[in-house]
């Protein structure tokens, strides 16, 4: 991913040269910082990032109720409060907020697999064909209409039930669902959280990619690594494969916009200060930290539905160029989110508010959230290359991670 570069003063954050860990540099807690924070990176990586970011991982770490430290992964770079790449973790019986900065304005932004039954070999002759009609099938740019046009009680449908809701209106089936983050519906949606403006915004651009660094891709395997995951993963070596990487669109940005704006009137009531505007935030317990919550999960499943669409319409220029549409979906995950999950934190199990900003969940072997038939293997994790860069696809392990 890429970024404008606007340099700081250098030396502003202090990165201690004592290793944490391999590839693992520890900013030590100062003034207001209650977590230290860490940055997972090379060190060439590292002399790559802006201090802007590395200053961003700093104010994240005075959140209050924050856990443990504020993260920040290999890619991490300048966002909006967060840094983009960055994670932190608050805990939510003990006065942990929530800050929509940490999630981003393209809620529920993340990526899909899908894969298909051909070879590059075979796809050939007619790539130049399909790429042709993909144009003409996949809506994308600024406004413009999705290829699901929808009615307001189909975009409610939507925000409360995700591509479970473009399942039901026919727009795929129950085996796209069972490959998805969640069922491919996040629980606690509340569409009476979600502005009208947000709501006339997004009635019309379900099924598109919008602008920025979204994209459709036809893809192939160059290698493979792990050949045992490849195989349960269904990949192997030329395959042809669609990655998505897009989100919630006109509505999701409106609502980060439309609840920061409430975040920031309420800090005062609740004694809450942060050193940037942008890290708005309130109690995860409180009415505005409950609101943005709701809000937060419909747009997540209308991002999720968003993407359940554009498979379809793959899927149709497929079987108009190459005769099949056999396209089965690998994995679909969100990487701009926040989740109310259960971790253990000093010993004790906690409820706490983990926000991730450009960033995934990677799941372990057996872990009880991942569909059955993944389920001895581990979580698809999907890296999207940047452009003119290869693309990955490895797999949760526990404690750490590789490639598939």
């Amino acid at each position: 991913m890429t970024s404008a570069r606007s340099r700081a003063t250098p030396g502003r954050v202090q990165i201690s040269s004592r290793p944490e860990g391999p590839d693992r540099w520890r900013i030590d807690p100062v003034g207001a910082m209650s977590v230290p924070g860490i940055v997972f990176a090379s060190k060439e990586l590292l002399s790559r990032v802006e201090d802007q970011a590395l200053q961003q991982v700093v104010n994240v770490a005075t959140l209050p109720g924050i856990v443990e430290a504020s993260y920040a992964m290999p890619d991490i770079h300048w966002g909006y409060g967060f840094p983009i790449g960055g994670v932190a973790a608050t805990d939510v019986e003990r006065g942990g907020v929530i800050s929509p900065g940490g999630v981003g304005f393209d809620i529920s932004c993340g990526v899909r697999l899908l894969v298909s039954l051909i070879s590059l070999h075979e796809l050939a002759p007619r790539l130049e064909a399909l790429m042709d009609t993909l144009d003409v099938h996949i809506p994308r740019g600024l406004g413009g209409s999705g290829v699901w046009q929808c009615d307001e009680q189909d975009l409610e449908a939507v925000l409360r039930e995700g591509a479970r809701g473009a399942v039901r209106a026919g727009l795929g089936t129950d085996a796209d669902l069972a490959r998805c983050e969640d069922g491919g519906s996040l629980p606690g949606a509340d569409p009476t959280e979600v502005s009208e403006r947000a709501m006339a915004r997004g009635l019309h651009q379900v099924g598109s990619l919008g602008s920025g660094n979204h994209f459709l891709e036809v893809l192939a395997v160059d290698e493979v690594y792990d050949s045992e995951t490849a195989e349960a993963f269904g990949l192997a070596s030329s395959q042809v494969c669609v990655m998505i990487h897009c989100g919630s669109r006109g509505l999701g940005h409106q609502i980060c916009s439309d609840h920061v704006r409430t975040m920031l009137g309420a800090m005062p009531r609740y004694g809450i200060s942060v050193p940037d505007r942008q890290l708005a935030c309130a109690p995860v317990r409180s009415a505005e930290g409950q609101a943005y919550l709701g809000a937060m999960a419909a747009a997540a499943n209308y991002g999720r539905a968003n993407r359940q669409a554009l498979s379809i319409a793959a899927r149709q220029a497929f079987e108009a160029v190459v005769g099949t549409g056999d396209l089965a979906l690998l994995y679909d995950v969100s990487h701009n989110l926040a989740k109310l999950e259960h971790h253990e934190v000093g010993g004790v199990r906690r409820l706490l508010c983990v926000h991730r900003k450009g960033a995934t969940r990677a799941l372990p072997p057996g872990h009880p959230d991942l569909p059955e038939d993944l389920r001895t293997m581990g979580q698809p994790v999907l890296v999207p290359g940047s452009m003119g860069t290869a693309s990955h696809v490895l797999v949760g392990m526990d404690p750490g991670g590789a490639f598939a």
